[in-house]
């Protein structure tokens, strides 16, 4: 007996770019307003399509809207971290829209193998390590 091959599922071009638009147009709003407590139906609504509809645009960018917005306050606060004066790391994670620092604080270390005070040393000592601009 033999096993049927997979489906695959095939879009027209005009549906592949509607997606990647959709997709590019949520990534905006995570990227501005990454702080915020975005939600995909709100998401949706405001770049005027379906809940399901972006859905399948970040399936299909094999991302989900969770990890997106995730992945953009942890990348903001890196940078935060990184820019001199350095802040705390509590008031980073308030920042970034966390309201829990630890659960920031496990957040920060899965996506970036370091605490965030250790991300905030190293980035520190680079700092340090920088030589002088033309400027100084």
């Amino acid at each position: 007996m033999h096993s049927a091959p997979p489906i695959q599922l095939a879009y027209r071009p005009s549906t592949l770019d509607a997606r990647r638009r959709l997709y590019e147009d949520a990534l905006a709003i995570i990227g501005r307003e990454y702080p915020a407590d975005l939600r995909l139906d709100v998401v949706a609504a405001r770049i005027f399509t379906s809940r399901r509809s972006l859905q399948r645009a970040f399936r299909d960018a094999g991302r989900s809207f969770r990890t997106e917005h995730l992945r953009a306050r942890l990348h903001a606060a890196a940078h935060l971290m990184r820019i001199e004066p350095p802040r705390t790391v509590t008031s980073v994670s308030h920042a970034v829209g966390y309201s829990q620092p630890a659960q920031f604080a496990k957040a920060f270390r899965r996506e970036f193998g370091v605490s965030p005070a250790e991300y905030r040393r190293g980035a520190a000592r680079a700092m340090a390590r920088r030589p002088p601009t033309a400027a100084s």
